[in-house]
């Protein structure tokens, strides 16, 4: 039987709503749905492109932390308020993606915070050591 470790990233919205950044559960990392926000700063840029690599930057570390990497994620979904902000992101979206290819949705819906123009969540597989 395979141990659950949680990963938090420091944002306070994960002492606040009660959730991890991350959950590893066996081989398996699920990432939470991750905002623009910098959490060292607490800032979020206002452009929904740097929010989307912001957001990458802090899915990034936390997969790191689990043992993984963007290149290990099998399953991302993008939320965005607003469709319109969804096409401007692709080029980030596929310099992360591009070669990995998981399965992707993207749904438009509100995000807690109207600052917030992306959210982004994936699952991911613990990276074999090396």
């Amino acid at each position: 039987m395979g141990s659950t470790m949680r990963i938090d990233s420091g944002s306070p919205f994960e002492e606040q709503i009660g959730y991890a950044r991350a959950v590893v559960d066996g081989d398996r990392v699920y990432v939470s749905g991750t905002t623009g926000f910098d959490y060292l700063t607490m800032e979020i840029a206002e452009g929904v492109v740097e929010q989307a690599e912001q957001a990458l930057r802090n899915i990034e570390a936390a997969l790191y932390l689990a043992g993984s990497s963007l290149a290990d994620v099998v399953r991302v979904r993008y939320l965005l308020p607003d469709r319109s902000d969804f096409e401007p992101c692709w080029p980030v979206l596929r310099r992360a993606f591009g070669e990995v290819r998981p399965a992707a949705t993207m749904m438009v819906c509100g995000l807690a915070d109207p600052r917030m123009r992306i959210e982004i969540e994936v699952d991911a597989r613990v990276s074999p050591p090396s």
